[in-house]
């Protein structure tokens, strides 16, 4: 179905990343926009708050029928785990706790992690940091789709399926373009999480695990809030490699749609990324911007230019300095 996309290759670029210089600039005319930087004292409260709510959903529905599990799993247990993984996010940037106590930011991503059923808190954070620093970078940002990706997924069916994929992509990518060893923080990470998945199942049965593990999947593949992860990177516009969402969405997703808010200024909270754009509104109002999340899903879909080969990439000189 739909012709096979032209694409043959990525986007390569032999420029730096953009947001280096344009943090440089704002932070120049701007330098108050550095006291948004730090903890977001309200993130652990609502993190708890969500973690809380998918442990009532877990006994609400250990009664249910298998039909009403499947129903809820998709309209509010894939929301949920969706928007947990981007707390993760958050706290993968020591937000919840600042730099100064980093390993209970580590910690506390454990327990975000709970409820979304698959053990990913503590890789994300070491392969995150090096999409922040590298962005692009040839066999080191693992957020760039293989070369299989771009060469298999090139047809309006094949980008369908895989968009439903998208979950099964971003678990196997890293092993396949910068693997790296097994920290005991990630040993960690699997036996928390395997542990509780198996208390879990021994206190309320197999329909709570199902519905965990199945809004997960769900959540990160053929659903409203994946969109975030075609529109942030994929380039819809030649020389345009992120890009922002300022819709509703960003009330479930922790600001995430402010992304290229985020790449100049990382260490700022999701909450406070809406005064960035506020305050450097000249640098961000004429940039490239989506008003929904589903459209670019379509968009990516239906459009013969585009396929996961979209993406800039880059050569990287120097030292390369892997979290």
């Amino acid at each position: 179905m739909g012709n096979r996309v032209p694409r043959e290759d990525y986007e390569w670029v032999y420029t730096d990343q953009p947001h280096a210089d344009r943090r440089k600039d704002i932070l120049a005319k701007y330098p108050e926009i550095k006291t948004l930087m730090g903890p977001d004292p309200r993130l652990k409260w609502i993190v708890c708050m969500m973690v809380l709510i998918q442990f009532l959903a877990f006994y609400l529905v250990k009664d249910l029928d298998w039909k009403w599990v499947l129903f809820w799993t998709y309209a509010f247990g894939s929301c949920i785990n969706h928007s947990m993984t981007l707390a993760i996010h958050e706290i993968s940037h020591n937000t919840a706790f600042g730099n100064n106590r980093a390993m209970w930011n580590r910690w506390f991503a454990m327990f975000a992690n709970l409820p979304i059923g698959l053990p990913y808190s503590a890789s994300f954070k070491r392969y995150h940091l090096d999409h922040h620093r590298y962005l692009g970078g040839d066999g080191v940002d693992v957020d760039i789709p293989t070369e299989f990706e771009g060469w298999f997924f090139c047809t309006r069916f094949r980008k369908f399926v895989w968009i439903i994929l998208q979950p099964l992509f971003y678990a196997i990518r890293p092993l396949c373009i910068n693997p790296k060893p097994i920290t005991r923080l990630e040993v960690a990470n699997v036996a928390v999480q395997l542990s509780f998945n198996v208390a879990l199942y021994w206190l309320c049965g197999a329909k709570p695990v199902v519905y965990m593990m199945a809004g997960s999947l769900l959540g990160m593949g053929l659903h409203p809030i994946s969109g975030h992860f075609i529109a942030e990177h994929y380039m819809f516009l030649k020389g345009h490699e992120t890009y922002s969402y300022y819709g509703s969405l960003n009330l479930l997703t922790f600001n995430v749609g402010y992304h290229n808010e985020h790449h100049d200024f990382p260490s700022i909270p999701g909450r406070r990324l809406p005064l960035v754009k506020k305050i450097a509104s000249e640098y961000y109002d004429d940039l490239p911007q989506y008003t929904s999340w589903v459209k670019v899903l379509y968009d990516f879909i239906m459009d013969d230019q585009l396929c996961p080969y979209s993406r800039v990439k880059r050569r990287l000189k120097g030292d390369v300095k892997l979290e």
